[in-house]
Formats: C-alpha cells, sequence, structure tokens
C-alpha cells in the first residue's frame, strides 16, 4: 500500500455517533493492515478508553493517546514517548476553571480523576449519551480534585472541561491560549475543551512515532474531525478530514471524505485500494 501508517481519531470520526464502530470500518482497517500499512488510532482518550472492538483486533499494536501526551507500543507494553504537564500548572488552569460554570477533570497516570461533586453533576453539563457513559467509565471520583493533585505532586496528563453554555465555551476557546501559553488548547466533543501541555499533539506523536518506526511522514495517512486533530492532519503525508469536521480542520486538510455516520473513512480506504495496483 502506498501509504505505510494510517493514523485516525476515534469520537467523530471511525466512531460512530452512538461510539461504535462498523463491521465496514473495522474490515476497511484489516485490509490496509493486510496491504502492509500499520493502524494507529490517534485519539485524546486513554488507552483503556479505546473501544474493546478495535482493541482486539490484530492490527492493534500502536496507539497515539491523551492527544499526543503518550505513544504506546501495546504489544510490548511500552511508552514510546511522553508530554505531561506539571503539577503547578494543572492546579493553575483548575484554579481558572473553579470561576466558570464547568465540571473539570484530568487524565493522570493513564486514568481519569474528578471532584466527587462534579462526577455528580456531570450529566448536568454531558448530553451526549455516549460520552457520559464514557465519563462515568473512565474516571474514578475523589472528594477534591485540587487536593489529590497536591498530594500526589506528580505531572499530569491532560485537563478537560466541560461547560453547558456554548457561549461561555467560545470565549474561552477565545481567551484561554493568551492566559496559558504553555498550554494546547483544543476540543474534540461539543461540550468540551481539552488542555494539554504544548509539547503533547497528534502531530508531534505522529512524527515521534514514525521516527522511531524509520517511516518517513510523507507516506502517512490520517483522518480527524477535531481541532486536537489539526497538528495530526497537517503533519501527515495527506491529511483527510472527516465531512463533520471542524471547519478549521476542513481548511487544513488536503482531501475530505464523507461523515462518520456514514463510514468516510472506511469509503475512503475502500476507493483508496481500488486505484491501487
Amino acid at each position: 500500500m502506498k501509504f505505510k501508517l494510517i493514523a485516525f481519531d476515534l469520537d467523530g470520526t471511525i466512531l460512530h455517533d452512538d461510539k461504535t464502530i462498523s463491521e465496514r470500518s473495522l474490515r476497511a482497517l484489516y485490509a490496509a493492515h493486510e496491504r502492509g500499512a500499520l493502524i494507529v488510532p490517534a485519539t485524546g482518550r486513554i488507552y483503556k478508553g479505546v473501544p474493546a472492538a478495535l482493541r482486539l483486533q490484530p492490527f492493534s499494536r500502536y496507539y497515539i493517546t491523551i492527544n499526543g501526551a503518550k505513544v504506546y507500543d501495546a504489544q510490548r507494553d511500552e511508552t514510546l514517548c511522553r508530554a505531561e504537564m506539571p503539577n503547578e500548572l494543572a492546579l493553575r488552569l483548575m484554579e481558572h476553571m473553579d470561576a466558570l460554570d464547568v465540571i473539570y477533570d484530568c487524565y493522570k497516570d493513564d486514568w481519569g480523576y474528578v471532584s466527587r461533586s462534579m462526577y455528580e453533576r456531570a450529566g448536568d453539563y454531558i448530553s451526549d449519551r455516549g460520552i457520559l457513559e464514557l465519563f462515568y467509565r473512565s474516571r474514578t471520583p475523589v472528594e477534591d480534585l485540587k487536593a489529590y493533585l497536591r498530594a500526589d505532586g506528580g505531572s499530569v496528563q491532560k485537563a478537560q472541561m466541560h461547560f453547558r453554555d456554548m457561549r461561555a465555551r467560545k470565549k474561552e476557546l477565545e481567551t484561554l491560549p493568551a492566559l496559558f501559553p504553555e498550554v494546547a488548547v483544543s476540543t474534540s466533543v461539543p461540550s468540551n475543551i481539552e488542555l494539554n501541555i504544548a509539547a503533547a499533539n497528534k502531530g508531534d506523536a505522529l512524527c515521534s512515532l514514525c521516527a522511531a518506526l524509520g517511516i518517513p511522514i510523507e507516506e502517512t495517512l490520517a483522518f480527524g474531525d477535531g481541532t486536537n486533530d489539526l497538528s495530526l492532519i497537517r503533519a501527515a503525508g495527506r491529511g483527510t478530514a472527516m465531512g463533520n469536521a471542524d471547519f478549521s480542520v476542513k481548511a487544513a486538510a488536503d482531501a475530505v471524505c464523507d461523515d462518520n455516520e456514514h463510514d468516510g473513512l472506511a469509503k475512503y480506504l475502500e476507493k483508496l485500494m481500488e486505484e491501487e495496483p
């Protein structure tokens, strides 16, 4: 196959809106794998948040997780690279979030943590049932998240907040980069804002993985829809935006395929493989 590595986002990209992955998509990935391409999920989720239907496939080995904060070799249970924010920075971000009408949480040591009061109010801020179920499955409630982080003292992989007022979310997307220039600000679902250290992004993670595996970046194909996919789309040899992608992702992409609800990624791969000898 022309492309030696295919990287793709999960939510809004290969997953349907109900958070399932179709048999058509799995068949397309397997066919690309059979033609010699490495198949690499590139997600804002932790590894354990990747659907089992994908994790258990024979082609699933390498993962870009937590928006690039971690590149993981599941076969060897080995972290290939990581980029995390200092404890102090995570606490400053949360102090800022305390003044907003949001709930917030963080990923630390490959798991999610959230203050118990916010865990109990999550349904008021996350309207998407699939995202809400994932939130509950992948977070442990603690009495006070900031106190928990202060006591631990270790670094944080990602902080995240959910809004119920989309105007407030838009304002934060505009102001956060100036307030915290050392932070990468992005979104992956309609209600959230995700915050990583600037060095943690999917594009740099893809470049690091390619360097480790000896794959030219020009021989990579990537798919995405959210602003946390922008760096991935820009870094890949061919960046492909989903039909449902944010306008900025479409503007940065080399191509646009059908939306996630209509298996746009699978259709694109099928056509690509049909055109190759």
